[in-house]
């Protein structure tokens, strides 16, 4: 190859230079607009971080009062259970008791229904009683008049007796 001359060489870099500019010119764009976005990323990456720890500590204390939850739960659980197996017990004692309750009351009504008769008889009693009671009245009025009628004689003839 031959060798090229110094005018060749300024003719190839002139055609050259264009090129070289537009290189650099896009270096510097290229180095200001990411100095730009460091400031915009770095802070943001930097707070992304702190609320992902954050997060990771809100989720660790959730975790932590759910299981505490789910243990308190798992107590009252099985208090629950054993009151229940005591209300199940008490039900089943006042079943047996309202049962013996029916039987009961259903036997008293066949005894009411038996004292039906009686009550008539008492009714038909009452009123002898009642005829009774008048008469006896009766009997107590005509006393009276007896004592009234005897009284009086018998009070002259006390002064003639000895005792």
């Amino acid at each position: 190859m031959p060798e090229t001359t110094n005018q060749e060489e300024n003719a190839l870099n002139d055609d050259l230079h264009p090129i070289a500019v537009s290189n650099d010119r896009l270096a510097q764009v290229f180095e200001s607009s990411a100095r730009r976005w460091e400031l915009i990323v770095y802070p943001s990456l930097f707070a992304f971080i702190i609320l992902a720890a954050y997060g990771f500590y809100l989720i660790f204390n959730l975790a932590k009062d759910v299981h505490y939850l789910a243990i308190s739960v798992d107590t009252n659980m099985t208090v629950l259970a054993s009151n229940m197996q005591s209300v199940s017990d008490n039900m089943g004692q006042l079943s047996a008791n309202v049962r013996t309750m029916a039987v009961s009351v259903e036997s008293m009504n066949q005894k009411v229904g038996t004292l039906e008769p009686m009550l008539t008889n008492i009714t038909s009693m009452e009123k002898s009683l009642n005829s009774m009671t008048y008469a006896t009245h009766h009997i107590g009025r005509d006393f009276s008049y007896l004592n009234h009628s005897v009284a009086r004689p018998m009070s002259r003839m006390s002064q003639f007796m000895p005792w």
